[in-house]
């Protein structure tokens, strides 16, 4: 039974970023190849992503591929790199029904054309989607994020487009690839480790966090439920006080 549909009390946060880790972990514990767990790690997006459609998530953001995955071995770079065409091929119909719009995050220029075709053309078959964002994070780290969005901002003021006086967070916001979202409300991290991994820093200022032993892998609806029962515990104050 879905969350909502058990307390109609529960507060569903309209948006929750995921970050995937534990997909090599998971597959070794069952000595199996790294990218059999990414795989798995692949059929588990579709999973949760049905799920948290259904119980109301307005976006989901999933961490598939850092700006720091590259340094990983070649052979599973290569094999994370048929991600793109592999999110198409597993997604498309059950996101159809469920109208589910997916939108690709992080940046462009090491991919290949091939990814890239792939990756707008997956954009442009759903832009017109009124359900949830499904939103790739694929090449994607904070740091490029922020130094691509202050080199945007400096040219504005270059080219007197902006003054340095107008700067501000909104305006730092709006240079962001996820200006297009709603704010983030709750990360979560499986797989045990207590860390953000150069992901979403500017937009998880005042986000929950939630982590959690789970390999993504194994990550199913009743471990995002207890995820979304935590933060429902939460009092989000904002830098200020309440009553």
């Amino acid at each position: 039974m879905i969350l909502k549909n058990i307390d109609k009390s529960i507060t569903i946060p309209k948006h929750i970023a995921i970050i995937l880790d534990g997909n090599g972990r998971w597959a070794k514990k069952r000595h199996l190849p790294r990218t059999l767990g990414h795989k798995k790690g692949v059929e588990n997006i579709k999973t949760i992503a049905l799920v948290a459609s259904e119980m109301g998530v307005k976006v989901l953001s999933v961490f598939a591929f850092s700006t720091e995955n590259w340094k990983r071995p070649k052979d599973e770079v290569d094999y994370l790199m048929t991600l793109p065409h592999e999110f198409e091929n597993q997604f498309k119909d059950d996101f159809e029904k469920m109208d589910i719009k997916v939108v690709f995050t992080g940046r462009k220029t090491m991919l290949s054309q091939e990814n890239l075709d792939v990756m707008e053309h997956f954009q442009k078959n759903t832009k017109n989607r009124q359900g949830m964002i499904l939103n790739i994070c694929f090449d994607y780290g904070s740091y490029d994020e922020l130094t691509e969005a202050t080199k945007a901002i400096a040219r504005d003021v270059i080219e007197n487009k902006l003054t340095i006086e107008e700067i501000t967070p909104e305006i730092i916001g709006s240079h962001l690839y996820t200006k297009d979202l709603l704010p983030l409300d709750l990360l979560i991290r499986p797989s045990g480790e207590l860390r953000i991994s150069n992901f979403m820093l500017w937009q998880l200022a005042y986000s929950e966090l939630y982590f959690c032993d789970t390999f993504w892998p194994a990550f199913s609806k009743k471990n995002l439920e207890k995820a979304i029962l935590d933060y429902n515990h939460r009092e989000r104050r904002f830098g200020g006080l309440k009553g």
